[in-house]
């Protein structure tokens, strides 16, 4: 059955079974490489993606049940226009492994957008699902406030 998702702004046509998770469906049918497989049972949050502006795991979110418009990591911004988030988090060097960086933006942008500024406890609430096995989370923290005040300054 083909199966027509608009992801990051574009229509995409994908002829895929309806139960194969978005995160594949993104990886391996759109080759949109951002959003990350982490532990597949949507525990750790790497695979996080947007669908109508709320953060899902993609690996858990079956094709046929998508609701809306997806965006990836790579829909979030451009390098010649980063949004706040990822410049927050360049700003904060965030990142040490990596690997689990695309699904933190993802959640902490999903976050801002309902709570422009959110407490210590807000963040925790809204990133407990996203793991780091490096342990970055003060850096996290500090790079989602940092975001937060740049929305305002904008």
């Amino acid at each position: 059955m083909t199966t027509t998702l608009t992801i990051n702004g574009t229509d995409h046509a994908v002829d895929l079974p309806q139960e194969v998770p978005l995160l594949w469906v993104l990886r391996d049918e759109i080759g949109l490489t951002g959003t990350k497989f982490g532990c597949g049972v949507a525990a750790c949050g790497a695979c996080t993606v947007h669908i109508d502006g709320t953060a899902v795991r993609a690996c858990q979110v079956a094709l046929g049940d998508v609701w809306g418009p997806v965006t990836t990591i790579e829909g979030l911004g451009t390098p010649q226009a980063m949004n706040a988030v990822q410049r927050a988090w360049a700003a904060e060097q965030v990142a040490q492994c990596g690997y689990c960086q695309s699904g933190q933006i993802m959640q902490a942008a999903a976050l801002l957008a309902e709570n422009p500024d959110p407490d210590d406890s807000d963040i925790d609430d809204a990133m407990q699902g996203n793991l780091c096995r490096c342990g970055t989370y003060p850096r996290i923290r500090a790079a989602i406030k940092s975001a937060a005040r740049m929305m305002k300054e904008a």
